[in-house]
């Protein structure tokens, strides 16, 4: 007999479903941005081509998270447990700038690579730090290239920036002029921050781990020993009474 599918169970096999195509998806919107900055004399198709891009993905992301809440059993609860994905797919509507859409995409798709429990802590924590250090080093790029006297131009510029932002190292030789730009250099030491923390949490929780299980193993080999001593003092006890029976 089939058991009727619930909403949680419909959600669930949505969101492992779909998760492998957004995340491509997510990758397609990563070149597609990243294009027109780059390569800002590129075939004037291929630009728009890029900017199309950037939308459809976007769309695909609106549309999963509008599936996703027709789905939850208690629809209102899904919304006040996700309002930072809600204004992901809200922001680059209210401002069509390709940055919102870049921040929008950042964290819809992290959101996502969350979900999958195959994914482990550390794979995703380095994923993070490369995808905030490229998109961060093209969007300080994007506001800052073109604006009197700044000092990121290049590709190699922004990328040293992005580094030295994220480590909170700040050598100075380069800073964002723009309120656009600084607003991303404060945006890329807090995930930094945390990150940090993340990245030495994790490894906290491994040593841990490591030693609570060779705890475990001490204490399991240690009740072995006991056993076996508790049986090897039985057995002399048994044959030091067989020993007495015959001359009894």
């Amino acid at each position: 007999m089939t058991l009727p599918m619930t909403a949680s169970t419909a959600l669930a096999r949505w969101e492992r479903r779909t998760q492998g195509p957004l995340l491509a998806l997510a990758v397609l919107f990563a070149i597609a941005y990243a294009i027109p900055i780059v390569a800002p004399t590129a075939p004037q198709g291929l630009l728009t081509a890029c900017h199309v891009t950037n939308w459809a993905v976007w769309a695909a992301f609106a549309a999963d998270y509008l599936v996703r809440l027709w789905l939850a059993e208690d629809r209102l609860r899904f919304v006040r447990g996700n309002p930072l994905a809600l204004l992901a797919v809200v922001l680059p509507l209210a401002q069509p700038l390709r940055l919102l859409k870049l921040v929008s995409m950042l964290f819809l798709a992290g959101q996502r690579a969350r979900m999958a429990s195959q994914v482990r802590v550390t794979t995703y924590v380095a994923g993070s730090c490369l995808g905030l250090l490229v998109f961060g080093a093209l969007a300080v790029l994007e506001v800052e290239r073109e604006e009197p006297g700044a000092s990121i131009h290049t590709l190699g510029d922004a990328v040293w920036w992005a580094f030295t932002t994220m480590t909170t190292v700040g050598y100075g030789d380069m800073a964002p002029t723009t309120g656009l730009g600084r607003m991303l250099a404060v945006g890329l030491m807090l995930s930094g921050i945390a990150l940090l923390g993340v990245v030495t949490a994790n490894i906290a929780a491994w040593f841990i781990a490591r030693f609570e299980k060779d705890d475990v193993e001490e204490r399991r080999q240690t009740e072995a020993l006991r056993e076996l001593t508790d049986e090897v003092r039985a057995l002399r006890g048994e044959l030091a009474a067989l020993k007495r029976t015959p001359a009894e």
